[in-house]
């Protein structure tokens, strides 16, 4: 009798392997290199920061552009 692997034993029906699976969500995880608490408060921060700038500005440009419609009509 010959051994068969885990891949063999455990796999169902249409070919997926929830062991398989969460092996390589694990061997994924262990790949991540994790942000420390400065990077990711301050990179945090830039992205807070842009994304205000980036909202003001297209505020602005708004309003400008009703204004100008208003004056136009």
């Amino acid at each position: 009798m010959s051994k068969k692997n885990e891949a063999e034993i455990e796999q169902t029906g249409n070919g997926f392997n929830i062991g398989n699976f969460f092996q390589g969500i694990r061997e994924e995880f262990e790949k991540v290199v994790w942000p420390s608490r400065k990077q990711l408060v301050s990179e945090s921060a830039a992205v807070l920061l842009m994304v205000t700038l980036s909202a003001s500005l297209i505020f602005l440009v708004d309003k400008f552009f009703i204004w100008a419609a208003n004056k136009v009509f």
